[in-house]
C-alpha cells in the first residue's frame, strides 16, 4: 500500500518531497552556514571584494525571507500528502480491527458453543456474554468522543 501511494505521486509531490528532505539535512545547514558566512564576510569587505550588500544586509534579508516562505510552503505541501496517508491508513487499521473483533466474537461465540456442547463449565458466565457481543462501532466512537471531551 505503502509502496503503492508512492508510486502514484504527482511530480508536484516528488519535487517538495525531495525538497522538503533536503532542507531537512546537515548538508542543508552546512551550506547555509558557508553561504551566509561567506556573503557577510565578503560584504563587512574582509577580503578585498567590493561590497555589494552592505551592512545591514539588506539583500541577505530579503533572500532569507523568500527562501523560509518557499520552504515552509514545500513542507506543508509534504505534510499535507502524509496526512492523507497516515488518515487512509488510519481507516484501514480501523477496518481490520473491527473485522477482527467481528471475527473473534464469533470463535468466542462456537468455542462456547463447544463447551456446552461437552458439559464443560466455561466460567464467569457475565464476562463470557459480554465478549460474545458484537461490538457496536457507533458505541465505541461516541466512547471515544467522551473520553476526548473529558481531557479537553
Amino acid at each position: 500500500m505503502h509502496q503503492s501511494a508512492e508510486a502514484r505521486r504527482s511530480t508536484q509531490d516528488r519535487v517538495a518531497d525531495t525538497i522538503t528532505r533536503f532542507t531537512g539535512s546537515m548538508l542543508f545547514v552546512y551550506l547555509h552556514l558557508v553561504i551566509i558566512g561567506g556573503w557577510v564576510v565578503v560584504n563587512l569587505g574582509l577580503v578585498g571584494i567590493k561590497p555589494f550588500d552592505p551592512y545591514p544586509f539588506g539583500l541577505l534579508t530579503m533572500g532569507g525571507s523568500l527562501e523560509a516562505i518557499f520552504l515552509s510552503t514545500f513542507v506543508l505541501i509534504s505534510q499535507n500528502r502524509m496526512t492523507a496517508v497516515a488518515s487512509k491508513r488510519a481507516e484501514l487499521d480501523l477496518q481490520v480491527n473491527m473485522l477482527t473483533e467481528h471475527e473473534l466474537t464469533q470463535l468466542i461465540r462456537l468455542t462456547n458453543a463447544i463447551a456446552m456442547h461437552l458439559g464443560i463449565d466455561a466460567g464467569a458466565q457475565a464476562r463470557l456474554e459480554e465478549a460474545m457481543q458484537d461490538v457496536n462501532p457507533e458505541q465505541v466512537a461516541e466512547i471515544m468522543e467522551q473520553g476526548h471531551e473529558a481531557t479537553s
